[in-house]
């Protein structure tokens, strides 16, 4: 628990840098040095005194861990009440309570650790229970006081929430300041002013709110985009909202917004009911601070957010939606799926639940459910490429090519006649169906029309030279179009397997070392690139450091037809192996000859970075022979004007 709380409150205070305005973090001092400080501070702080039942705080401590929280609030009660003062036992109880949405009673431990806390105290947490337990009641001059106060979740939430307290209490004035001040923060513009928005068309004002949300470079996330097609219609600009939701979504690919099209191609004025008062401008607070931790913090974080906004706003789906995402994260499919089976069928986001719900069933091991799942949403929902895909990428995923290949067949059936630059992934993922089918020229196909669609994409690039390679086909462009991978993201261990094992078929051993000891590094325990190593050293004459190589790729659980060979190479060696399988390994090509190396620094060498950050557009797990393509939607592409 004393780990996660930690986490916590550093994940809520990474944004106090970036929460000042332009002009003063000009003149902060160096972000290092502010870290320096306040872990020399937490360093001189007391410890936590441990608490009397400690058999109820370990039981409650890996029940958080696990992401069990209503374990962990009974557990952390349990314990409360041989200690009801102690501070760590309050503040897991407030964080458990917190995460199962029960405001009211986390509110009751966080008064208590209030009134026992001194002055210089850090009660973060307290402060959230009860500065959202005053927003959920509507109270908010006390949201106003408590922030006077001194009482802090963090600057995001201090001064959105003050916002709409201000707007609560019918001060539009002070809640645009407020706004503005969060609109000017660099990495915050777009929740400044998506609130301000907010509040402007829940005044009225709903120019205001359309010039807020058409800031240039906004980037609005869909709840955004669906609340400005609103906007618009309130300002009788139906035909600008039908050019909006066109912008964002092909048709087809969102239910939501092809209910609101229809809607407003017959005429109708759609009403403003993103919010409709500042309570659940408050819920849209934590939402905004779910989406800014997701992905960064622990998903127990987000997920806590979520579960405030939803207190705050029963009928938020986004976070009810990113909230079981978040349970899904931490391992507790049954809940997740629970979540979203509360959807009903005729909710709008019915069918957002069910892929949830899918990938739920996915991950808990239970693929045919799943699979049977996504089936039965194509009966209702066929017509959407997202569910065609999903229902593909399962089906891959467990080797079902054939009918992974039908799936993807019609989701590339809806696809515009200029289909957009993120479609490459439905036919990178149709070509490995044909390619597991050995239907290669069809694949080939396949392979090309997502290059040509994404041009230099190095995924692609890299599969379909390593497909060519293993083929014996076109091995100078197998090598050519590897060398571009390369190219595109030099960092990317799987792909640098692939230029050395293209030198290798080539025969040009020597020339396959510095690539695959580099791939080895990126890559240090993956046993097919490990196994490559041991190749490569063998055919360049080091051949107890082949030995080596392969017993560390037994270590590391290769397939079993891999780890076979594998051992088969330890007790013959690769020659032998080779000529068992009937293979003649190309003949060896020497390498070129280097330019004389320039005189050499008498100075220690610095050694450069290891792993240096991926190259974008590579998925950090994606394989390192031709396998399942990294997971991306269609829909999910840098050209989305909707992506976060």
């Amino acid at each position: 628990m004393t780990r996660s709380l930690l986490t916590l409150t550093t994940a809520l205070g990474l944004t106090l840098f970036a929460m000042l305005p332009l002009s003063a973090q000009e003149n902060q001092p160096q972000v290092a040095d502010q870290t320096a400080d306040q872990t020399a501070a937490a360093d001189a702080a007391p410890a936590p005194v441990q608490p009397t039942d400690s058999g109820a705080f370990l039981a409650a401590r890996n029940a958080e861990t696990a992401g069990d929280f209503r374990a962990a609030a009974a557990w952390f009660s349990q314990a409360l009440t041989e200690d009801p003062d102690n501070a760590l036992l309050m503040d897991g109880t407030i964080f458990a309570q917190l995460s199962l949405g029960n405001i009211d009673g986390a509110a009751v431990v966080a008064a208590h650790r209030k009134a026992l806390a001194t002055p210089d105290e850090e009660t973060q947490l307290a402060d959230l229970a009860l500065i959202s337990q005053d927003a959920i009641k509507g109270d908010f001059t006390a949201v106003t006081t408590a922030l006077d106060a001194g009482q802090s979740v963090g600057p995001l939430v201090d001064g959105l929430a003050r916002a709409w307290a201000d707007f609560g209490e019918g001060n539009m004035t002070e809640a645009v300041t407020e706004f503005d001040k969060i609109a000017a923060t660099r990495g915050l513009e777009a929740h400044g002013l998506y609130h301000k928005a907010l509040a402007f068309a829940l005044a009225g004002d709903f120019e205001g709110a359309d010039k807020a949300l058409s800031t240039q470079g906004l980037g609005l996330n869909r709840r955004g985009v669906l609340a400005h097609v609103q906007i618009l219609s309130q300002l009788e600009r139906n035909q600008d909202a039908i050019a909006l939701i066109d912008r964002t979504w092909a048709n087809g690919s969102e239910p939501v917004a092809d209910a609101l099209r229809a809607r407003l191609e017959a005429g109708e004025t759609i009403p403003f009911d993103t919010i409709k008062d500042a309570r659940e401008g408050m819920a849209e607070v934590f939402w905004s601070l779910a989406t800014l931790l997701n992905g960064e913090a622990d998903p127990a974080f987000v997920q806590l957010n979520c579960r405030i906004a939803v207190a705050l706003k029963p009928d938020h789906d986004d976070a009810i939606l990113l909230g079981a995402a978040m349970l899904e994260e931490q391992g507790q499919y049954d809940l997740a799926e629970e979540t979203y089976s509360g959807f009903a069928p005729d909710h709008p986001s019915w069918y957002n639940a069910q892929l949830g719900r899918a990938a739920a069933l996915y991950a808990a091991g239970r693929a045919d459910a799943a699979i049977e799942a996504l089936q039965d949403l194509t009966k209702s929902h066929g017509d959407m490429l997202v569910v065609q895909a999903a229902l593909g990428d399962t089906l891959r995923r467990e080797e079902r090519w054939a009918e992974a290949e039908t799936a993807y067949d019609a989701a590339i059936a809806l696809l515009p006649a200029n289909p957009p630059r993120g479609s490459w992934v439905l036919y990178f993922s149709r070509a490995i169906t044909k390619e597991r089918q050995q239907r290669y020229d069809e694949s080939d196909l396949d392979f090309r029309k997502s290059l040509e669609i994404n041009p230099g994409q190095p995924e692609v690039l890299n599969y379909l030279g390593y497909s060519l390679l293993e083929r014996r086909q076109n091995l100078d462009e197998a090598l050519q179009l590897i060398e571009e991978a390369v190219a595109a993201a030099p960092d990317a261990g799987y792909i640098l397997d692939s230029l050395a094992w293209a030198y290798f078929t080539l025969g040009r051993y020597e020339e396959a070392l510095a690539p695959m000891e580099r791939a080895s590094l990126l890559e240090p325990v993956e046993p097919v690139i490990t196994d490559h190593l041991g190749d490569v050293y063998w055919m360049n004459g080091r051949k107890r450091e082949a030995e080596f190589q392969w017993h560390r790729a037994l270590s590391y659980g290769p397939e079993e037809k891999d780890a076979t060979r594998i051992r088969r190479k330890l007790e013959i060696g690769l020659d032998a192996t080779l000529a068992e399988e009937g293979t003649t390994p190309a003949a060896a090509i020497p390498a070129p000859p280097q330019a004389p190396a320039a005189p050499t620094d008498p100075r220690p060498e610095i050694l450069p970075e290891i792993l240096p950050e991926a190259a974008p557009e590579v998925a950090p797990d994606a394989p390192t022979e031709p396998a399942a393509p990294a997971e991306q939607s269609p829909d999910d592409t840098d050209d989305d004007p909707a992506a976060d």
